[in-house]
């Protein structure tokens, strides 16, 4: 056969640079072939001697059986259900590109449920599926939780190249959110934000996945006070023990990433997203990243001087990781949370404290967290129902200006007109 394998790219509603916002009309469905498969005859391999009475029915009436006569029965398997076209959904608007996709905002047409697709990146592809989309794909169906973005369904559209993961809407990332907020969430909003998102971190540990890019963009906010963790394209699944090898140390996204992986740690954790989660905490206090370093040597440098530099006792392991010896340590000196972070109780000082701890071994789990003095202590976590509602930038509406006051001429003189025209 002459030709590329490689199937021809045509040109779709759901291009990312495609300007036209209007939702195509269903295309037909296209029809499959059927492929006939020619089974060897039984003749070919007779088996000797074999006992006429574990053959079926239809062997022992000398006719073709269905299965070999010698095989176990097989387990019934669900049935093959084929992917809804993506011309299902009327696209509405484009969300964001990221590394792994480009994500839209749809209608489905037949429930009108607004939907958030995932168009994944495979024109470059050479080498089959992408292994971060099935990896997403697997981590979302397995994590199924009230604070993890629920997986609907995956679509297809004309070419091979074309294929959608379906997922719940949410109206805002807390990182657009917190650079449009007039002001900083309160105490009880945030212990209600990490109520939530140590109850969805500690979900996906018990189910053997790390996600491995906990960061605020990738956490979603409706204006209901709910809080979902999104983006799966770098978890994956871990072993037992907890600490597993020859895992890839490009994971994290740098201000977020654990000081052991900066380290050239060959082993981690679940760990490393609990220091994701401290780096959020510290986020949601702050109204701003808290280390926003350009590179791996000013992160670890920030590192050091927020938390002191590491030591024996500290973290014990610190000396026999592969860039240790690479780095110099500061000058001994005390830990800066307190400078830091003046507002915060003396319990909201040890959680981001334990979040923040050099040692893996000694850093707080999720399931430990969420049982924290930090949460019971006065003021209580708000209820969700409570919280503001704010313009969604992913819908694409607009925040409304402040109403202010005309100045002082404006208003002498339309309390003149006024006047004259009720007269004296």
């Amino acid at each position: 056969m002459s030709g590329s394998s490689t199937p021809s790219r045509k040109r779709s509603k759901w291009d990312a640079d495609d300007d036209d916002d209007q939702g195509l009309s269903a295309r037909p469905p296209v029809q499959k072939r059927r492929v006939k498969v020619v089974k060897p005859s039984r003749t070919d391999h007779p088996s000797p001697n074999p006992d006429i009475s574990r053959l079926p029915d239809s062997a022992q009436n000398n006719t073709r059986p269905t299965f070999s006569a010698f095989a176990p029965p097989r387990a019934l398997h669900p049935p093959f259900i084929s992917s809804r076209s993506v011309y299902s959904y009327e696209r509405l608007n484009s969300i964001e590109e990221g590394s792994y996709g480009v994500v839209f905002r749809a209608k489905d047409k037949q429930t009108g449920d607004i939907v958030a697709l995932k168009k994944l990146k495979l024109d470059e592809e050479k080498h089959g599926f992408p292994i971060t989309a099935l990896r997403e794909i697997n981590a979302l169906m397995g994590c199924r939780h009230e604070n993890v973005v629920g997986i609907r369904e995956v679509v297809v559209g004309e070419t091979l190249t074309q294929v959608f993961i379906v997922m719940d809407f949410i109206e805002h990332d807390l990182k657009t959110l917190l650079t449009v907020m007039p002001s900083p969430f309160l105490q009880s909003e945030i212990k209600t934000l990490m109520l939530q998102l140590l109850s969805a971190v500690a979900h996906c540990h018990a189910n053997w996945i790390l996600h491995r890019d906990l960061k605020t963009s990738n956490l979603l906010m409706n204006n209901r006070g709910s809080l979902k963790v999104a983006d799966f394209g770098l978890a994956r699944r871990y072993g037992d023990p907890v600490g597993v090898g020859g895992m890839t140390q490009l994971v994290v996204t740098l201000w977020y990433r654990a000081p052991e992986i900066l380290l050239g740690a060959k082993t981690y954790s679940t760990a490393v997203d609990m220091w994701s989660v401290g780096c959020i905490f510290a986020e949601l206090l702050l109204k701003e990243p808290l280390f926003q370093a350009k590179g791996e040597i000013e992160l670890l440098s920030m590192i050091f001087k927020l938390l002191g530099p590491p030591t024996s006792t500290s973290w014990p392991e610190y000396s026999t990781l592969p860039l240790a010896k690479t780095i110099t340590l500061p000058s001994p000196q005390p830990h800066q949370f307190r400078q830091k972070f003046q507002y915060l109780t003396t319990a909201g000082i040890n959680l981001l404290m334990s979040l923040l701890t050099y040692d893996p071994d000694r850093r707080i789990t999720a399931d430990e967290a969420l049982q924290h003095p930090y949460f019971s202590e006065s003021p209580a976590p708000k209820h969700p129902d409570m919280f503001s509602s704010f313009p969604s930038a992913a819908a694409g509406e607009k925040r409304r200006k402040p109403f202010s006051s005309p100045p002082a001429p404006v208003r002498a003189a339309d309390q003149k007109l006024l006047s004259d025209v009720d007269g004296p």
